[in-house]
């Protein structure tokens, strides 16, 4: 299994690159947002189409005994490994010619993720893992930040229309109170990897797909990184409450309301 997914973990880096480049081909320029509302906030555009299109193809040349699940066209196909995509995570900043938007690619074995690959080509970044062999940032090793002061930490909070927003406030109240920095970047997949990259102490969501997190937890994990079971509940198939934070927060962060404990 492990020449297997070595040849995976390739592949999916130079189809996440390719990917990414016909993204950023498919950009449109800054200003008012080019693209439908399937709901408040939540774009979709020509290109996350055309990429996961892309991405379906190319990985059942690539392998064609694999499943495949990607958001905009749900599950087309089972197998005992799955890719599970986000073409473009972080749609409504890209909608609006905005830098922060990736393309997302896990490869999973039942609930187990195994291989992740997130490619952010406005700032030439590519994030990847492979379960058991350590995550890198552009071919180089990452680990999570040893913050372990509330005072110091920086928090990401995702928000998702499918909570009341009473929900989100509830949770940044004390995330506040500890004396820690709130941001919102509009990318969940992006929020995770730089959980993993150290360069936030934390990122929360109260509801998430498993397309916007499946690439991101195997390299969380790999990089050190705490993170809650998102595939409790039947997450894999209804979304979950996510929690990835520094490990020398996790207990400082271990209660915050609506969410499930990092471990």
């Amino acid at each position: 299994m492990s020449n297997a997914l070595q040849t995976r973990l390739e592949t999916a880096l130079r189809l996440a690159g390719e990917a990414a480049s016909m993204a950023l081909a498919m950009r449109p320029p800054p200003g008012s947002a080019h693209g439908s509302l399937k709901g408040p906030q939540d774009w979709v555009t020509e290109a996350d189409g055309a990429v996961e299109s892309f991405l379906s193809a190319a990985l059942t040349t690539a392998f064609p005994a694999d499943g495949f699940q990607g958001e905009e066209g749900g599950t087309a196909r089972g197998g005992s490994l799955r890719w599970v995509v986000d073409p473009i995570d972080g749609t409504s900043n890209f909608a609006r010619g905005g830098t922060r938007f990736c393309v997302s690619i896990g490869c999973m074995e039942g609930d187990t993720p195994l291989i992740g690959v997130i490619a952010a080509p406005a700032v030439q970044e590519t994030i990847s893992a492979r379960r058991g062999q350590g995550a890198w940032l552009n071919g180089k090793p990452i680990r999570a930040a040893d913050t372990r002061e509330t005072g110091q930490a920086i928090m990401e909070l995702g928000w998702s229309r499918r909570r009341p927003n009473a929900e989100y406030l509830a949770v940044c109240e004390p995330v506040l109170a500890a004396g820690s920095s709130l941001r919102q970047g509009g990318s969940g997949a992006l929020g995770l990897a730089d959980v993993a990259i150290g360069r936030l102490d934390g990122y929360a969501e109260l509801h998430i797909h498993l397309w916007d997190v499946a690439a991101a937890l195997v390299i969380l994990r790999e990089a050190g990184a705490k993170v809650s079971d998102f595939m409790a509940n039947d997450g894999a198939a209804k979304g979950n409450a996510i929690f990835a934070c520094a490990p020398g927060l996790a207990g400082a962060w271990s209660a915050l309301p609506g969410l499930p404990p990092p471990l």
